[in-house]
């Protein structure tokens, strides 16, 4: 991705929400501004917060924001990250991860249970930061969200190692579980800046397309990209045992060695056979596949915006949605 270039025409506000961040990380336990300012530090692009900037800014080109709602903004943006962040040290706790950016994970420094604790401080203190803001509407968006992020990685732990997964299951998993955040930061960015209800509802669609079209490419990658434009080890989807599209797909329509190859995968976990599925999911068309089914929620994420007024921002999040099905890390 070219993230600098989509964050120009929100810079101070980006900064200031860097700052933010920061300053909510204090607490009078050492470990825990330890750990989070390890995890919240640890070269993230900040997509979730720079989408709940663009958003208000879009929402609102002509009149421009309050005073009081630029501040909720960057409050909104801050609350985004610490839930994000929050589900990244849970999920490598679940998923056992080593590796995140090209990082040593918390879990893998400090251990699971710190790892898990300060996931929940994060939680703790996103809701403390709604309270400050005094939304109702945000906070009934984001209690809402987060349930349904945690529903979204329960069923992908009950998805784990069954290979007739369905791509409609794996659709609705990952809207749960990644792209209901994304959706959550662009509405909620709408909401801050008081945007009709149209516009909100345009946002809030734009959210979770561009989200879910940000997973599947995130899937691709797995199969398609180095573990040093990753930063995590190549085939972690596969020896945790997640039927992902790309391997669904190569269960549809690969040759019977490939399908026999992917479900004893799947069934056992493992990378015994990664280089022979690597090269299965290449040559059946599951990576093409997945990568255009990427495009199209790329484009109805666009679509979407469209009624809103032009603007540096609608533009800014049009080159974001572009910028989430061509990018490798």
């Amino acid at each position: 991705m070219q993230p600098t270039r989509i964050h120009d025409v929100v810079a101070d506000e980006f900064g200031q929400v860097n700052d933010y961040i920061l300053s909510q990380l204090k607490s009078e336990i050492p470990l825990i501004e330890q750990i989070g300012y390890y995890i919240i530090s640890n070269g993230g692009k900040r997509l979730r917060p720079l989408m709940v900037l663009l958003a208000a800014r879009a929402a609102q080109p002509k009149a421009g924001l309050t005073p009081s709602a630029l501040a909720n903004t960057i409050k909104m943006a801050s609350i985004i990250e610490f839930i994000h962040t929050a589900t990244l040290l849970h999920d490598d706790v679940v998923d056992e991860s080593d590796m995140r950016r090209g990082k040593k994970t918390a879990n893998e420094e400090w251990g699971n249970a710190p790892s898990v604790l300060v996931g929940d401080f994060l939680y703790t203190r996103s809701f403390q930061i709604m309270v400050d803001v005094g939304s109702f509407r945000c906070m009934e968006i984001l209690s809402g969200t987060t349930n349904i992020i945690s529903e979204g990685e329960v069923q992908q732990l009950i998805n784990c190692g069954d290979p007739d997964t369905s791509e409609a299951s794996y659709i609705k998993v990952i809207q749960y579980k990644t792209a209901k955040l994304f959706e959550g930061a662009a509405l909620c960015g709408a909401v801050v800046a008081e945007a009709n209800n149209d516009a909100q509802e345009a946002l809030r669609q734009y959210g979770m397309y561009v989200g879910t079209a940000f997973q599947l490419i995130d899937d691709v990658m797995d199969y398609v990209s180095t573990a040093e434009e990753m930063g995590k080890s190549v085939g972690d989807d596969l020896a945790e045992g997640k039927p992902t599209l790309p391997l669904i797909y190569t269960m549809q329509h690969g040759t019977d060695e490939a399908k026999a190859r992917v479900r004893s995968a799947i069934e056992t976990g493992g990378l015994e056979n990664l280089e022979a599925i690597l090269s299965d999911v290449r040559l059946c068309g599951a990576i093409e596949y997945t990568e255009q089914e990427a495009q199209k929620q790329s484009e109805l994420a666009i679509a979407a915006i469209a009624p809103l007024p032009d603007s540096p921002y609608k533009q800014a999040l049009i080159d974001l949605a572009n910028a989430a099905v061509n990018r490798r890390n």
